[in-house]
């Protein structure tokens, strides 16, 4: 103890007379208290504290902080202790109090979590780790280690059970200090989900789901039979039947919005080359947009196919059997008052399907009003 005290205090002061003021300063420092110190061991020692501490460096002073905190010590209170281990003559300056931090390495729950799913990842019948929710059995937040473990998670050690969805993983991490690794183990439920758009209320049939009728939720995938539908799948479609809140949506379960309700009055339009005509009809089958459904004529009182082209709209298409039309009849469904029952005639014996182009031709046409484009001027 007696050559501590001598290093840090006597021969600093022999020099200092012995020796000119810049010669004195390029040998021996004296020693100098520091603000705010970092440790990676559990003990504080002189050399932490102080610069230029000499021999008496590797004395330990202190316990440590506990992992990845930070304790405060008053300066009287550090003087006294370094005292009372025969360390004297330090330079305080202005310091008022030391802060100490022990430095840690944080494994965040989430990281921990990540390890164990990719640990399971395409094992055991498991998909993507993605996909993989961990539940450890102790809640686990954020796990401070030594600084000096400085390696990578390593599964050395892996057992799953798939029925329960159980598992038992340990981990390796090689660290700076010691040559046996340090151990890590877990143990909780694995479950492989799916994400999948979810009713926030009770929807029928005949409504359109709406966002605010749809919600994104993580579901264990033995819930979900058949493919999950996506969010922006299922918005602006209907259900095939009715559903509860809560309930997931599988791509199943949607269709696309009827535009025609079975008997439901709707416009029947009748297309050939450069005639577009319509009439009032009655729906006999419901249909989307695209379906192909069969609607009365009340002119004609016969059936007829068409495509479901709009709300309440269903087009029957001629092209195949019409006869060709003079380019200078402009297409047109506004008629008169006085036309309608020509029009009626003219749309029923269309629609009648005539069994050849002479007969569409023979049809009465000149009873339609038609605009006659103008002759262009040359």
């Amino acid at each position: 103890m007696t050559m501590i005290r001598t290093t840090l205090a006597t021969i600093s002061a022999l020099l200092a007379l012995a020796l000119p003021a810049a010669a004195a300063d390029d040998f021996i420092a004296a020693p100098t208290l520091r603000a705010s110190v970092s440790v990676t061991s559990d003990v504080v020692r002189v050399g932490d504290l102080i610069d230029n501490a000499g021999s008496a460096a590797l004395i330990p002073v202190y316990r440590s902080p506990d992992l990845g905190t930070t304790g405060t010590l008053a300066v009287a209170q550090v003087l006294s202790v370094l005292r009372a281990k025969q360390v004297i003559g330090v330079m305080t300056g202005d310091i008022k109090e030391v802060q100490v931090t022990r430095l840690a390495r944080t494994l965040v729950s989430k990281d921990l979590e990540a390890a164990v799913a990719s640990t399971l990842e395409r094992r055991f019948g498991l998909g993507d780790a993605a996909n993989i929710t961990v539940t450890f059995d102790r809640g686990i937040s954020d796990m401070r280690l030594d600084a000096s473990n400085t390696g990578a998670l390593q599964p050395v050690s892996t057992r799953y059970d798939a029925r329960s969805g159980r598992f038992d993983v340990a981990f390796e991490i090689n660290n700076d200090n010691n040559p046996a690794p340090t151990k890590l183990r877990f143990t909780g439920t694995a479950i492989e989900t799916v994400e999948v758009a979810v009713l926030t209320r009770d929807i029928d049939r005949t409504e359109l789901l709406k966002s605010s009728d749809v919600s994104l939720e993580r579901r264990p995938k033995a819930e979900v039979t058949g493919e999950p539908a996506s969010r922006d799948r299922t918005v602006g479609m209907q259900l095939r039947r009715p559903m509860r809140a809560g309930m997931p949506i599988r791509v199943a379960d949607i269709v696309k919005p009827d535009f025609v309700v079975r008997d439901q009055t709707v416009t029947i339009i009748y297309q050939v080359p450069g005639l577009y005509l319509t009439t009032r009809g009655k729906a006999i089958e419901s249909g989307a947009e695209g379906d192909t459904v069969s609607v009365l004529n009340p002119q004609s009182k016969r059936t007829l196919t068409g495509v479901v082209t709009g709300r309440g709209q269903v087009t029957v298409q001629g092209a195949s059997q019409s006869a060709p039309m003079a380019p200078a009849v402009e297409q047109t469904s506004s008629l008169k008052r006085d036309d309608v029952p020509a029009a009626a005639a003219l749309a029923q014996s269309l629609i009648q399907a005539p069994a050849s182009p002479a007969q569409i031709a023979q049809a009465q046409i000149p009873q339609v009003r038609v605009s006659q484009a103008p002759a262009k001027s040359e």
